[in-house]
């Protein structure tokens, strides 16, 4: 009897047919109870996902709030300030700088180099460019605090060497981006160090800075320089500097520069400036 059944059970694989599937277990219905309960989660779920969706929205809406009042929009008339430029450095890309003359821009300040080493990539040919474009043109020194004096001009004038500039060589200080000297005198020290370089090689030498770095590096002791001030004021509301020029945007749009540029203006009329040229 045993020996039947065993064939039994071998008779479907032996004749091809196939054996009966196990039937699947059936899922558990849900309660009342734990329906309730998937609902709610759900219903949390889809709660904390408009509150965050809320949350990046009223985040969003801040920033750019608070990127609009950083960007004052401020308009300088031609016939207040005829004598208008532009600041660059290769952060800007390349440049059309005949596009930028066309668009009623005078004059260029280009970086040349920072510290006691570094030197813009793009400084000679943005140089060239925009002096065959009849710009007029002025290269700019990022100042590191805490570097020598001695090397930073020394640098600076290795950078410029062989370039016909029209304006006067210029010292970037600011606290953007720079490191943090031991004191104000270390800062000071080092930019005289430098000034005095540069000077004693027959360098005209002007300063920009903002009003903070004014009052902290250079009212007390260089205040007989130049000065190109930044301040994002309308250039007829900026009183108490004796500036030059003008940093008053970081935001301007000049056609032949991609994205946006930093603008400036003369503290004079086009007679001023000619004369302002020729002293240098």
């Amino acid at each position: 009897m045993e020996e039947i059944e065993k064939i039994a059970a071998t008779t479907g694989s032996a004749t091809g047919q196939k054996p009966e599937p196990k039937p699947k277990p059936r899922r558990k219905r849900m309660t009342a109870k734990q329906k309730k309960e998937a609902e709610k989660r759900k219903r949390w779920i889809i709660v904390i996902g408009c509150i965050m969706v809320c949350l990046l929205l009223i985040a969003g809406g801040l920033v750019y709030v608070s990127r609009r009042l950083q960007r004052p929009d401020i308009v300088v008339l031609k016939r207040e300030y005829p004598i208008s430029g532009i600041d660059i450095s290769s952060h800007n890309g390349i440049i059309d700088f005949r596009r930028v003359a066309a668009d009623s821009i005078t004059f260029v300040y280009i970086k040349a180099s920072e510290g006691a080493d570094f030197r813009d990539r793009h400084f000679n040919a943005n140089c060239d460019s925009a002096a065959g474009a009849g710009l007029k043109v002025g290269a700019y020194h990022f100042f590191r605090k805490n570097g020598n004096g001695s090397l930073q001009a020394a640098n600076f004038l290795d950078a410029v060497a062989g370039k016909m500039l029209d304006l006067p060589l210029v010292i970037d200080v600011e606290d953007w981006g720079n490191e943090n000297a031991e004191n104000e005198t270390v800062v000071r020290n080092n930019l005289q160090e430098m000034i005095t370089t540069l000077e004693n090689r027959g360098c005209r030498v002007m300063i920009y800075t903002n009003k903070d770095g004014y009052r902290s590096y250079i009212s007390d002791r260089f205040s007989h320089l130049d000065l190109w001030l930044c301040t994002f004021k309308h250039p007829g509301k900026v009183t108490g500097f004796n500036w030059t020029l003008l940093q008053y945007s970081h935001w301007g749009n000049v056609d032949g520069v991609t994205g946006e540029v930093d603008l400036n203006v003369f503290n004079g009329d086009s007679l001023q400036w000619e004369a302002w040229l020729r002293s240098r």
